[in-house]
């Protein structure tokens, strides 16, 4: 089931052709018929309806209505919303209700947005195929034998799907843009600080981005509009465009530069994604977009920098994981070093504690000079090589991922084959730049192929811009 776009629907619950009532018992029916893909973690059936009623009766009140009104919307299970638990899909945090609700969901409420569900992920959005989360493995909505990309596999096969018109993820190294592209859906990483993270769990906290998925890059302008800018509850929050973002046009084609990044093109990408990428390219190059080829000598060191400096950050934010405050306890601990032990060993999932003992080790003595330090100083170096590329084209373009969606089990058994999977997506989150996915092809499978563009920071309505562009050749 395919939805309209999103200020179509807003436009129909104003006039009252249609009311917030029927799309939240739209988005739950699509939910229940589709229970089987395992993308949904819990539903807010009551408080759902309960909000559409409410706007439905502003509606016939004529009271002035959000810019989102009665639009249902899905979230990840990493984001605080009153009225379920939250539980990032681990153990550790089942049951776990949320005290406050985080930043974006309350700006998206504001607008009369309706939050109907919660979305699978990895456990602590600790992946890149939703198979570390703790309760169940979601499923690809283009095969059921694949996996949907993660850690946003829920949010992103849920949008697939039809359960809403857009769901919330985050992306902390392609966590919204690699399920993106798996799924066949749009898929945003902002610059970093322009969504709060307020109120989400966090992973890596100089990394984490909150972002849209979509079916279009209109849909979402359009939220990213209404989740941007300052909040001071999160002092990494910047200003958002003076222009907004719901109001962006396609870009024209004529005279921009866009990069093809090199390192990105080489020998270890799928020959039809590659092929999928070129075409794209050359469409573009056809309607006047000068393509020049761009290097940034240090990519090949940006996936080890990050999980680094990832699962550092790891370690840093999983440590208020006690079993004393909230979350999963022992109850047959002798004492307290043993409550910490057995809570945490029986909470955590094995990639969560994988990354703390990386993370841990990083940054222990006599480590931190030689790993986390040095990590810090490529980082820096990989914004200088962004800044330097930015200065000589407009975007930066290539793939999301080297290969289509992959077979379930595949990689499981094999971390560090699931850590190279980010080799395409990790270097914009270490640079802070906005990058997005979008659908363009599909392969001899039927899988979904997307489209990478990153632009330099708080550009990000330029490159939604490009991404409507983009999506008019590719019809």
């Amino acid at each position: 089931m395919s939805w309209e776009p999103i200020d179509e629907l807003v436009t129909a619950v104003k006039a009252g052709r249609i009311s917030a009532v029927e799309l939240v018992e739209r988005s739950l029916k699509a939910i229940d018929e589709n229970q089987s893909y395992h993308a949904i973690i819990s539903v807010l059936k009551d408080n759902a309806l309960t909000r559409a009623r409410q706007i439905d009766q502003a509606v016939k009140n004529g009271e002035d209505l959000g810019v989102l009104a009665g639009v249902p919307f899905i979230a990840k299970d990493n984001f605080l919303v009153y009225g379920s638990d939250t539980t990032a899909a681990s153990n550790i945090l089942r049951g776990f209700a949320a005290p406050y609700q985080s930043s974006a969901i309350n700006r998206l409420e504001a607008a009369g947005a309706i939050c109907v569900a919660k979305a699978n992920l990895d456990a602590f959005a600790h992946g890149a195929s939703t198979e570390n989360s703790d309760f169940f493995v979601t499923f690809n909505p283009h095969d059921k034998t694949r996996v949907p990309g993660g850690s946003s596999g829920g949010s992103a096969a849920a949008v697939a799907l039809g359960m809403a018109p857009f769901a919330l993820g985050t992306d902390t190294g392609g966590s919204i843009r690699q399920p993106a592209s798996f799924c066949g859906v749009f898929g945003l990483k902002p610059t970093y600080g322009l969504v709060s993270r307020s109120g989400v769990v966090a992973m890596g906290s100089s990394l984490d981005c909150i972002g849209p998925l979509t079916n279009s890059a209109k849909d979402a302008a359009i939220v990213l509009d209404v989740i941007s800018g300052r909040d001071k509850l999160d002092a990494t929050t910047i200003d958002k465009d003076t222009a907004g973002y719901a109001n962006t046009e396609a870009s024209l084609l004529k005279g921009i530069k866009i990069g093809v990044v090199k390192e990105y093109m080489g020998d270890g990408v799928n020959d039809e994604v590659k092929l999928s990428i070129k075409r794209t390219i050359d469409s573009l190059a056809e309607r006047g977009a000068d393509i020049i080829e761009i290097s940034l000598p240090s990519l090949p060191l940006a996936l080890a920098c990050y999980y680094i400096i990832a699962p550092a950050e790891v370690s840093s934010n999983l440590s208020r994981y006690d079993g004393v405050r909230y979350g999963y306890r022992d109850t047959e601990a002798p004492d307290l070093f043993d409550s910490y032990t057995k809570s945490r060993g029986h909470g955590f999932g094995k990639e969560a504690k994988r990354r703390i003992m990386i993370g841990t080790y990083v940054l222990s003595s006599g480590y931190y000079d030689a790993y986390y330090k040095k990590a810090q100083t490529v980082r820096t170096k990989l914004i200088n090589e962004f800044s330097a590329a930015f200065d000589a084209v407009d975007y930066l373009a290539g793939p999301v991922f080297p290969t289509t969606a992959f077979k379930i089990g595949e990689n499981v058994k094999n971390p560090l084959a699931m850590y190279l999977s980010d080799v395409m997506t990790v270097a914009a989150n270490l640079a802070g730049v906005p990058s997005l996915s979008l659908p363009i092809a599909q392969d001899s499978h039927n899988l979904p192929i997307g489209l990478q563009l990153m632009a330099p920071q708080q550009r990000d309505r330029e490159l939604l811009g490009l991404a409507m562009a983009v999506e008019e050749l590719v019809k």
